[in-house]
């Protein structure tokens, strides 16, 4: 009852939600690098100093053990498959792809929506090196990201689990 179990692991002492405002990357095999807002619906609030984000990077305020969960919808046209990735950089310079949301529309119509997850728990050792964005790829023409500024369509969440 004194809370000694999570002060030695250092506990959950970060959360936080972002989310796309808008359709974006449409056709588009790139960063998604705009339309990002921190999540401010009914009720939400974040926990600690927050996830910073800056033309599509996402930063950590302090290092940890954190759980990055990706909400991706998508809007396909027939016979397209997308994915979006979680990328990772430890060098503030170089990224890598570490987990997939994928989604393939098989029906043959145009415009039909679909939702593909994909998770991570990264261990950020520097807030200065450690930083993670989202990449499109196998996006046809007039296929996208859907976002809103009212409610989670393609959403990232951060938590911070403990210390690393």
């Amino acid at each position: 009852g004194d809370s000694t179990f999570a002060a030695a692991g250092g506990g959950i002492t970060v959360a936080d939600q972002w989310r796309l405002t808008a359709n974006t990357n449409d056709g588009t095999n790139d960063v998604v690098t705009s339309n990002w807002e921190r999540n401010d619906s009914t009720g939400f609030g974040y926990m600690g100093s927050g996830i910073s984000e800056s033309s599509g990077v996402f930063s950590f305020p302090s290092t940890g053990y954190y759980y990055i969960n990706l909400n991706a919808h998508f809007r396909l046209v027939g016979g397209d498959y997308a994915y979006c990735d979680i990328e990772v950089t430890t060098n503030n310079s170089s990224y890598t792809g570490v987990s997939r949301a994928t989604a393939v529309n098989l029906t043959g119509n145009d415009e039909e929506g679909y939702s593909g997850v994909a998770h991570y728990i990264l261990d950020v050792t520097s807030t200065t090196n450690v930083k993670v964005k989202l990449y499109t790829g196998s996006m046809a023409n007039n296929s996208r990201l859907k976002g809103s500024t009212t409610i989670n369509l393609t959403s990232l969440t951060f938590i911070r689990l403990g210390d690393t």
